[in-house]
């Protein structure tokens, strides 16, 4: 009976040892004070996350741990992440969750960011927003992407490479000696015409200062005279206003004087039409007249006396007396 005996109490202490080591492990992980409070957070990568995993609110302090992680039923690209606080945790709708670390080499945990002061407090069960975790795969995915990039910007580099020393080798050839004494040769000519025409250019610039000085006057007079030419257009304006019935009978009247000196020359026209043989005739005549008048000049021109006498005078011969009167 002893030797049973002391089975027994072997036995119940064992199991009142591991009841303790039990009891122990489930106060240590909080299961006896486990929050009531779960929440939801959904991420297209969740790698290093596990149920258990710690939650820690914004500056490391640990609120909570994992509950589940599994697959989004309604989404398959993406996870779904289960997690509990503890209560007095101040959770709100635009409270921010995202997948952090203590260090580079130690494990991921839940992070909450705290959202606004006056922004409503989030409800047990909803889905807070989060903030995607960037891996070593998506960074591989991004330089990937900017391969093709990386590579056009190089081969342009290459090019502008072989244009610059292209430009090099010119810049070389206009540095060369030959061309600088061509450019001090330049400068030299500029300096001499500068000294030659230093007093003309003084001049000009005093001509221009003068002219700047009176561009104000000038200014404020051709204000003043388009002033005076809007008001001439409105009085203008207005004595036409006042006088448009004048003025329309006015041309009126110069219309009919147009249509009556019109007439006049159409019948000047039919006129100079129906004498135009006579006007023909008269002006043969005159013509004639005007060749006899000129013959008949002609006449007296070289005969004088044929205008006293009815025959010419008898011709004289060389050492002759003259005739008796």
């Amino acid at each position: 009976m002893d030797a049973k005996r002391e089975q027994a109490m072997v036995g119940l202490f064992v199991v009142v040892a591991a009841g303790l080591l039990l009891a122990t492990v489930f106060a240590l992980s909080g299961a006896f004070t486990r929050a009531t409070l779960i929440y939801r957070a959904y991420f297209k990568f969740a790698g290093g996350l596990e149920p258990g995993k710690a939650v820690r609110y914004a500056g490391g302090l640990k609120i909570g741990r994992i509950e589940g992680v599994r697959v989004d039923p309604s989404d398959a690209s993406r996870i779904e992440i289960t997690f509990s606080v503890a209560p007095g945790t101040p959770i709100k709708k635009d409270t921010t969750v995202k997948i952090a670390a203590l260090s580079a080499l130690g494990e991921n945990y839940l992070e909450l960011k705290p959202g606004k002061k006056d922004a409503p407090d989030a409800k047990p069960g909803d889905a807070l927003p989060s903030v995607e975790y960037f891996s070593l795969s998506d960074l591989g995915d991004t330089i990937n992407d900017f391969k093709p990039k990386v590579n056009s910007l190089l081969e342009e580099m290459n090019g502008r490479i072989v244009e610059l020393r292209e430009t090099i080798a010119r810049v070389n050839d206009l540095i060369s000696e030959r061309n600088r004494a061509n450019v001090e040769a330049s400068l030299s000519s500029v300096r001499g015409m500068l000294e030659e025409n230093r007093p003309k250019l003084k001049s000009t610039l005093g001509n221009i200062d003068a002219t700047s000085a009176k561009m104000p006057a000038l200014v404020d007079d051709f204000k003043k005279t388009v002033a005076d030419a809007d008001k001439a257009l409105k009085n203008i304006d207005d004595v036409i206003g006042e006088n448009r019935k004048d003025v329309r009978e006015s041309i009126q009247k110069l219309r009919d004087s147009l249509n009556s000196a019109s007439s006049m020359v159409s019948q000047l026209d039919r006129t100079l039409g129906y004498n135009a043989e006579n006007i023909d005739e008269l002006l043969e005549n005159m013509r004639i007249t005007t060749e006899n008048l000129k013959q008949f000049t002609d006449v007296i021109k070289m005969r004088p006396y044929t205008l006293i006498r009815s025959s010419s005078p008898p011709d004289r011969k060389p050492g002759a007396p003259p005739p008796q009167k």
